[in-house]
């Protein structure tokens, strides 16, 4: 079968790769409808993520059909309908019973092989699913493929930042970087009813996106943001904000912007070694840090009533779709933001 197999930095590559096999009696072989390049996949693709063999096939966003199943499979059968969170998770451990699938004890991320451990990722036309009954989840008639994919990750992330900042309807509530993540979060704090809705980035056309959505664009290299949240504030600051980044410069003007006693909840994956605030500053403003790697497999399923009852589109965020054939094409289209890219698809056959 083809895949994208990451090569080097910078550096991935249409392969012919071996067909997945059944290797457990849990496992299940997924046919890929379609799946999606994540912000996250561009720390593989520059290197900030080290370790990964080359050959290991990229991706973790994903949706498709079930067409093999091994012998310990109750919950699914063959031509059910399914998505698939990042990562895959038991359903039985103490993490999993309590919803944070993302500590499973047994969880693994697609799209992740060192050493010649791990799992390979889903940029490619088949996919073996592990601990298939507590990964997989089924998808209702009324689900497409385009909204699955992107509940696999993003839809989930952006609900799963707005959940940590508790927002109430009377907050100003922030959101940090308007790629597809933070764009969910500006979606889900309107859904949750917030008085005050800012969106922070550099990039006009995602500051545009993010207004047509309900937030209040500012732009990071034209304004001052600060003087901005202090005149909206009276001086006090925001309530919340949803960090979507993962760069210690966007953490430190969310703690910068952030009111005595706020929340701060950090989504995005983060790619620096240290806080650029330390813990007398925490201590001296009262603040409530929350971040850590998103239970997909938990929210996308409180996702899906508020797709289905038409509270949330998710789908607008999709940009550009790419089969697969063309799918080095579309990294460095993704990486580029080419063309007003936010978000990018992959569609095998």
């Amino acid at each position: 079968m083809k895949a994208i197999t990451f090569q080097g930095i910078r550096s991935v590559a249409l392969s012919n790769v071996p067909d997945p096999k059944i290797i457990s009696e849990s496992d299940a072989i997924i046919k890929v409808e379609l799946a999606a390049i994540c912000g996250s996949d561009m720390h593989v693709y520059h290197g900030r993520e080290t370790g990964i063999d080359p050959g290991t096939i990229m991706g973790h966003e994903f949706t498709g059909t079930v067409i093999e199943i091994g012998q310990a499979v109750k919950n699914f059968s063959v031509n059910d309908r399914v998505l698939s969170p990042f990562t895959i998770n038991c359903g039985e451990c103490y993490f999993c019973q309590i919803g944070l699938t993302a500590r499973c004890v047994h969880s693994h991320l697609y799209g992740w092989i060192e050493n010649g451990k791990g799992l390979h990722g889903v940029h490619t036309e088949y996919v073996r699913v592990p601990m298939a009954d507590g990964t997989l989840v089924r998808l209702p008639d009324d689900i497409s493929w385009e909204q699955a994919a992107l509940l696999a990750d993003i839809a989930s992330t952006g609900y799963f930042g707005a959940d940590m900042a508790n927002i109430k309807e009377t907050n100003t509530c922030i959101i940090i970087g308007c790629g597809p993540v933070g764009i969910m979060a500006v979606k889900t704090v309107k859904y949750f009813g917030a008085k005050t809705i800012f969106a922070i980035d550099s990039i006009p056309f995602r500051l545009d996106f993010a207004q047509r959505n309900g937030a209040i664009p500012v732009n990071s290299s034209t304004e001052n943001i600060k003087e901005i949240i202090r005149e909206a504030t009276s001086g006090v600051g925001a309530d919340c904000i949803i960090e979507a980044v993962g760069s210690s410069s966007s953490m430190k003007s969310s703690f910068e912007l952030l009111r005595p006693g706020g929340i701060l909840a950090s989504v995005g994956v983060q790619a620096f070694g240290q806080l650029p605030f330390s813990p007398p500053d925490m201590y001296d403003k009262n603040i409530i840090l929350k971040t850590g790697r998103c239970s997909s497999r938990y929210y996308s399923e409180k996702l899906m009533p508020l797709i289905q009852n038409g509270d949330l589109n998710v789908t607008d965020v999709i940009t550009h779709t790419f089969g697969l054939a063309k799918g080095v094409e579309a990294y460095r289209f993704f990486d580029e933001e080419k063309d007003r890219c936010l978000k990018v698809l992959l569609k095998p056959g």
